[in-house]
């Protein structure tokens, strides 16, 4: 998951709230190489032993979160906003008075550079750091610095700088490939602030861009609420389920996997259970969106937002979802039948499949047929063989190592976050990926992948190095073991370094679209594609290592994990096609046609195929909606497109040197700044339809590579 945030036209094209013709390709090779520093040290042994925490107040003057100088206390993100912000202030001078042509572009990057430095950094330290006094100040440049934001996006002279390059024919064709697109990107960005109306118009757009975030804030913090039930109305047997308060039990999420079939109805029933505030706040997001993409001159909210995706249109995506659809809808009843049957087996009085159930029954038979204990798996998958592993893949395949480096005093956040400096085999430094893997106290529940510097070409011919964080929820090693992955943590770890590496590998000239900056259903296709390195053996048996005795992980064992992942997985994909669909309804003509949980009736019936529960409103629920809205399908188009790639380019022989390097080449290298489908192109040798997107899907979900690999040896 990509959690890179968005400000406007000058904050960085995020590919998480998320937005490329031909880019420049890797600037690498005209970059002068960064030597290779004697203090780097293996990346695996770094993270099987705790961190030498101690060593690090004794020595080094302190330097500041991230090698910050300012930012060694909470105070300096004042004095980092103040420095940005005074910057801002000279470079839209500059862009206001320099003729119109390439520098240009040039100067709204580096505005938008300046700006992110502290923004996206702040982002994370907002939510991540563990002393309040750091987190308060983070919030507060946020919001600083998001005010410069919305002034920058109303600023007509800035905006009439742009507008003369690009209406200038013969300025605009002369410009590159990627300025160009940059420059549209930006100027995209603006007239999505409605900068381009009259006076009225545009303060009208203004406040609804306010009251959006507003409503979004209050959305999302609704979808966590939990809901109370008096403790007489459930039955006493299942209440030391819950939590209880008094008079009252609370119910805080779902209770999936829970065995009692009865605690999980009471849970959906409960949980989902409609709240008139959070409702209005519902009705009124999608109808403020609705709103200000009328009032900026598209028919629909979702017509706006895939602008520059893959999909391209509201109308290719419903085409998508519904061929899709049709060609699960057989496979689907088959796994809601194996489902029934596992209910009636276990619960022989009520085998009728409910919306609570599949979780549940899926994860039972699972277990039942393949045996795949996370206990017995976890041994061999020891954090540090892990990272030897990704180690491995990223150098045969890329060129690129993974080094250890200690970081200075103050340079991290909690002592246990590890600093990896990232080194191609001929091109040197390339970045610093800082890896937040352990649980600890307030820190949020998700796996995710933070930019905090995005790099670019600087003036002086230095190429500006990107900077990322991975975060994880990993337990920590004990006095007997290292720290052990469940396979699911292993698959979520090579999850997320496929969007570090789209950071480090996305070496564009210009920092707005940089990396992982990207449109969504394009962003999450190379750390997609790195799970199908993850199920394939040939790449595990590079590194999984019984953590006592070295024996590898059994071939048999690999098998039944791949296998068991096709169990019920077409239900779970309609669901994610029942999801998808619920997004573009929502965001599509307005007024909607009827209520938001009639929709939600009307659309679980059709799509998912299991009965709506009355008086329930998961769509209350759907936190996706505020970050996602109109592209939570891009996770099934990503899916598609990295299924593509894996059995086109890597399925023969997963360290193909020459693959790597193409697939570097035509999807790595252009961040955003390229247009995905040329992207994607570029890399399958053909253009590929929404027919092809779908076979993709089907048959990942009859095949198993790994197996028929394994089986053909």
């Amino acid at each position: 998951m990509l959690c890179t945030g968005r400000l406007g036209g000058f904050g960085a094209r995020a590919a998480a709230l998320w937005p490329g013709r031909a880019g420049r390709g890797s600037l690498g090779a005209g970059i002068r190489a960064r030597r290779v520093s004697t203090s780097w040290s293996p990346v695996g042994a770094a993270f099987n032993v705790k961190p030498q925490g101690s060593r690090w107040d004794l020595f080094g003057e302190r330097r500041g979160l991230f090698g910050v100088p300012e930012l060694s206390v909470p105070e300096g993100f004042h004095i980092a906003q103040e420095k940005a912000l005074r910057k801002t202030e000279l470079l839209v001078e500059r862009a206001c008075s320099t003729p119109p042509g390439p520098q240009t572009v040039l100067i709204f990057d580096e505005l938008s550079d300046s700006l992110c430095r502290v923004a996206d950094l702040a982002d994370f330290v907002k939510i991540a750091h563990p002393e309040p006094a750091f987190r308060e100040a983070a919030e507060e440049a946020c919001r600083s610095i998001g005010t410069m934001v919305e002034k920058l996006n109303t600023n007509v002279e800035l905006y009439q700088s742009l507008q003369k390059l690009l209406t200038d024919k013969k300025l605009v064709d002369s410009l590159d490939p990627e300025t160009r697109r940059v420059a549209e990107l930006f100027m995209f960005d603006f007239e999505i602030s409605g900068i381009h109306l009259d006076k009225e118009k545009r303060k009208t757009a203004v406040d609804l861009n306010v009251k959006i975030l507003d409503l979004s804030s209050t959305f999302l913090m609704g979808t966590n609420f939990p809901n109370k039930i008096e403790k007489h109305l459930l039955p006493e047997h299942i209440r030391h389920n819950f939590i209880s308060a008094g008079d009252h039990i609370i119910i805080d999420g779902l209770h999936a996997e829970a065995p009692d079939d009865l605690v999980r109805e009471a849970a959906y029933k409960i949980f989902l259970y409609p709240n008139a505030v959070q409702l209005k706040c519902l009705e009124e997001l999608l109808s403020s969106r609705d709103l200000l993409a009328k009032l900026v001159g598209y028919s629909t909210f979702s017509h706006r937002a895939l602008q520059g995706t893959i999909a391209k249109n509201p109308e290719t995506v419903m085409q998508f979802l519904e061929k899709l659809s049709d060609k699960l809808s057989e496979r689907t009843l088959k796994d809601f039948e194996m489902i029934r049957g596992m209910k009636m087996k276990l619960n022989p009085q009520n085998s009728e499949v409910m919306p609570w159930d599949p979780p549940y029954y899926s994860g039972v038979i699972r277990a039942e047929r393949y045996n795949i204990e996370p206990s017995l798996y976890c041994p061999f998958f020891s954090l540090g063989a892990c990272m030897e592993g990704l180690n491995i893949l990223l150098n045969r395949l890329l060129g690129i190592s993974l080094y250890a480096e200690q970081p200075a005093k103050g340079e991290v956040w909690s002592e246990d976050v590890r600093k990896l400096a990232v080194v191609h085999e001929s091109e040197g430094l390339l970045g610093y990926i800082y890896c937040d893997f352990f649980q600890r106290a307030d820190k949020p529940h998700q796996d995710c992948h933070f930019t905090i510097r995005g790099g670019r070409l600087k003036e002086d011919g230095d190429y500006q190095l990107p900077v990322v964080v991975l975060m994880l929820n990993l337990p920590r090693s004990s006095k007997s073991s290292p720290t052990l992955l469940t396979p699911g943590m292993m698959e979520n770890l090579f999850h997320e370094m496929g969007h570090a590496m789209h950071s480090m590998l996305g070496r564009t000239r210009y920092q707005h679209v940089t990396g992982t900056r990207c449109p969504t259903d394009f962003a999450e296709v190379p750390s997609i594609l790195m799970e199908y390195f993850a199920n394939d053996y040939r790449v595990v048996n590079q590194f999984a290592r019984h953590y006592q005795t070295g024996q590898p992980l059994p071939k048999n064992m690999v098998s039944r994990l791949c296998e068991s992942k096709k169990v019920c997985a077409a239900a779970d994909m309609q669901l994610q096609v029942f999801y998808s669909t619920l997004d573009q309804i929502y965001h599509g003509k307005h007024p909607l046609r009827n209520s938001t949980t009639d929709i939600l009736k009307e659309t679980q019936e059709k799509f998912y195929g299991l009965p709506y529960v009355p008086n329930t409103a998961w769509q209350l629920r759907f936190s996706h909606l505020v970050g996602y809205g109109a592209k939570y399908y891009s996770y099934l188009m990503s899916r598609a497109v990295a299924c593509m790639v894996w059995k086109e380019c890597f399925l023969q022989d997963p360290f193909n040197r020459a693959a790597g390097e193409r697939y570097r080449r035509e999807m790595l290298a252009h961040g955003g700044g390229r247009e995905p489908m040329l992207m994607v192109e570029g890399m399958l040798q053909k253009c590929p339809s929404v027919d092809d997107f779908v076979s993709a899907l089907i048959s990942d979900l009859d095949l198993d590579f790994e197996t028929f690999l394994m089986d053909s040896e």
